[in-house]
């Protein structure tokens, strides 16, 4: 009988995410909601800035040109919040992105060279940690003139922080074992050795935290939209249309429900599989 290929501790892991039955509905909900928001909009033959002043908060009809009704200035509240998504969700997986692998190579090459270096380098990541939220969006607002790109540089200047300090104490770690002795002895320089030795077997940690950092991301840019900082009118996020839902809630709560829902979903199925792939990757739990 011919013995089974033994498997990558990697693949094991990813084995035991697929054995999650929550993570797993998780991920193909997400999924649903991911192709709903960049494929939905186009299904009508309108945008979520157009207004149709023959139906000005019109109520849903899920019959009608507009099934779940128009707000106050005629705009399509279904494609609107479509539209929205698009805007929350790219900022917040490509904003977590974008974050984690500054972060990575950051703590990498920081535990990995230690020392003086690595002093300097997180004594900076202190002096940041130290720096107030808002008023570093405000600033990098006024740099970039507002907008979306300011946004998105405010959450990424920030939450890269997190996972440099997770990295570097992995990469403190990687750097006494021996296959990184035997490397140094090869003549492999350090760069090199940071590359295919260090950020691969820091992997585990990275996947993990990186699925808490999107909900993070997509939370930090709703509540700045909502505050009116973040991404203003007329482009829409669920951030500011959850915030203008509010405003109108006594008079139509769908303003509200709509973003607000998919929103607390979205966030939900990215918890559910966080914690699906903390319980994989987790050593005390092989």
């Amino acid at each position: 009988m011919k013995a089974e290929a033994p498997q990558s501790t990697l693949s094991l892991q990813f084995r035991r995410v697929r054995a999650n039955r929550l993570a797993m509905v998780s991920v193909w909900v997400l999924l649903a909601v991911v192709l709903m928001c960049y494929l939905g909009p186009y299904a009508f033959p309108f945008t979520g800035e157009d207004a149709d002043f023959d139906n000005i908060s019109a109520p849903i009809d899920l019959f009608s040109a507009h099934p779940f009704g128009t707000d106050d200035y005629g705009r399509d509240l279904l494609v609107r919040v479509l539209e929205g998504g698009r805007v929350s969700l790219a900022i917040g997986f490509l904003g977590a992105l974008v974050a984690g692998v500054i972060g990575v190579l950051y703590g990498a090459v920081s535990g990995f060279v230690g020392g003086r270096v690595d002093n300097l380098m997180m004594r900076a990541v202190e002096v940041l940690y130290g720096f107030p939220y808002i008023i570093l969006v405000i600033l990098l607002g006024l740099l970039f003139g507002g907008g979306t790109l300011a946004l998105f540089a405010a959450i990424v200047f920030t939450l890269w922080l997190t996972p440099a300090v997770i990295v570097r104490a992995q990469a403190q770690s990687l750097a006494k074992r021996e296959f990184v002795e035997a490397a140094r002895a090869g003549g492999m320089p350090n760069w090199q050795i940071i590359w295919t030795h260090i950020v691969p077997n820091c992997v585990s940690v990275v996947i993990v935290y990186g699925s808490l950092l999107v909900p993070e991301v997509i939370l930090s840019e709703s509540f700045l939209s909502f505050l009116g900082i973040g991404i203003k009118e007329p482009q829409a996020s669920w951030g500011n249309l959850i915030q203008a839902g509010t405003s109108a809630m006594e008079t139509d709560l769908r303003l509200l429900l709509l973003p607000g829902m998919l929103l607390a979903t979205v966030l939900f199925c990215l918890n559910f599989i966080a914690d699906g792939l903390r319980d994989a990757f987790d050593p005390n739990e092989r």
